[in-house]
């Protein structure tokens, strides 16, 4: 008799709760969710120095250059279209660079090959045409160095000059 009444009250309790004897089941629904980014065209730049050493312009220079190298490094966002230009630096006397002791000067250029045919300006050098896709990796540029010979009004002392490396892209 007992359970008998715990039934019917469960039973009553259920009814005036709004319970069902049914299973209830939960509805889903669903939504897609658009994920968007933007990749933008970048490149960094650094260099190192080109360091000619010593200069000789009584024996040694007096008949042949003095070559040195430096590198410009840079990395870019894969696919950019970029160039390397290299201006004529702080001390150009028209388009002939120049590293400066006081007002002494050294004449000197900046070439993309070994060879030393083709100048490096500001045009650059155009990473593709160098054979080299831009990449975010780390990609050294070589930059072929000459101080031309028979500068005899050199005097002793040091000689410097400031040349902007430029990536564009």
């Amino acid at each position: 008799m007992k359970f008998q009444r715990a039934v019917a009250l469960a039973a009553a309790l259920a009814v005036t709760l709004g319970w069902s004897s049914t299973t209830a089941f939960a509805a889903t629904a669903t939504a897609s969710l658009s994920v968007t980014a933007t990749v933008a065209n970048n490149c960094s730049i650094t260099t190192t120095a080109l360091a000619f050493g010593s200069y000789d312009p009584v024996t040694t220079h007096a008949s042949l250059p003095l070559d040195g190298t430096g590198t410009v490094v840079i990395s870019c966002t894969k696919g950019a279209a970029a160039t390397i230009g290299l201006n004529t630096g702080s001390n150009a006397s028209g388009s002939t660079r120049r590293m400066a002791n006081g007002g002494v000067f050294l004449t000197y250029e900046v070439y993309k090959e070994t060879a030393k045919t083709n100048i490096w300006g500001n045009s650059g050098v155009d990473l593709y045409d160098a054979g080299t896709a831009p990449s975010s990796a780390a990609q050294t540029f070589t930059v072929y160095g000459r101080v031309s010979a028979g500068q005899t009004g050199a005097v002793a002392g040091s000689y410097a000059d400031t040349v902007t490396a430029t990536v564009n892209f």
